[in-house]
């Protein structure tokens, strides 16, 4: 298992309510290195602004890896969500999908993660909210697939979102997209607030093979250890079920974006050793 955090890429001039880490995409990915990443999970708005090579040579020059894409900064920042009741929007945001994908295969990243940018379908006005969402991750599943890039649905909690609020609803929705590219990525903020047990979560989705990425996230949704969910039983469970996927620091940047990205690594090696011991926080 791998650690990273969430950095919001410079096309994103908005502050992201869940990214870490101050400053330039240089200074952030040096950061992240000191802290003792593994890598990043990279979160842009428009993707087609971003110099991709530059973004390459900055990964490898901090011995960083492409942890996943994010797709938040699209519906926060940018409006945009599969199941807009604008369907100029929602199209909007399936090309800008496509953009996600491409950018994850050009820098190596296994994942793109579905959270809010699904929209809410109480937006769809006809009722056909679950066709839509279902039929435009099918068309993503198909265009990732050859780009040997994955896409990985979040469960929100009921707060957040009216669609996939457990991981048991995830697999459903699973079921009927149909496609192998297409899995679960579990949020431990949101898993505390909706599933019984959040291990006996890991293990179902894992025993369906669907267990792609991992969002940390305290009870308070501040960085793990500030809050009270047990994780050192999270990492146990995933160890259990052969997960060797990222874990991702995606919460609020508090007290400092920083200082939020550090408490994460620190914390979380006292259950995952880096591999690199030179690279110890």
């Amino acid at each position: 298992m791998k650690l990273a955090v969430v950095a919001t890429t410079p096309d994103v001039h908005k502050p992201s309510p869940v990214a870490l880490l101050s400053g330039s995409l240089e200074e952030k990915l040096r950061k992240a290195a000191e802290f003792g990443c593994d890598g990043v999970e990279l979160m842009p708005i428009e993707p087609a602004k971003i110099d991709v090579a530059g973004l390459r040579k900055m990964l490898g020059q901090h011995g960083l890896e492409a942890a996943a894409i994010a797709s938040g900064a699209l519906a926060d920042g940018a409006g945009l969500t599969l199941l807009a009741a604008d369907h100029a929007v929602a199209e909007q945001a399936q090309e800008r999908l496509w953009l996600l994908i491409e950018l994850a295969a050009a820098v190596g990243a296994p994942v793109v993660t579905i959270g809010g940018f699904r929209g809410r379908l109480a937006a769809v006005a006809d009722g056909h909210g679950r066709d839509r969402l279902i039929q435009a991750l099918q068309a993503a599943a198909a265009y990732a697939a050859p780009r040997h890039v994955r896409l990985a649905i979040e469960p929100l909690n009921r707060y957040e979102s009216d669609n996939v609020i457990t991981c048991e609803e995830g697999l459903e929705l699973l079921d009927e997209i149909g496609h192998a590219h297409v899995g679960l990525l579990i949020d431990l903020f949101h898993a505390n607030i909706e599933e019984p047990s959040i291990t006996e979560s890991i293990a179902q989705v894992a025993a369906a093979g669907r267990l792609w990425h991992v969002h940390l996230g305290d009870s308070n949704r501040l960085a793990p250890g500030w809050g009270h969910i047990d994780f050192g039983a999270v990492v146990a469970a995933l160890r259990d079920v052969g997960y060797t996927g990222y874990l991702s620091g995606e919460l609020l940047p508090q007290p400092t974006p920083d200082a939020a990205a550090r408490q994460t690594i620190h914390f979380m090696r006292q259950f995952m050793p880096p591999a690199n011991k030179a690279r110890s926080p």
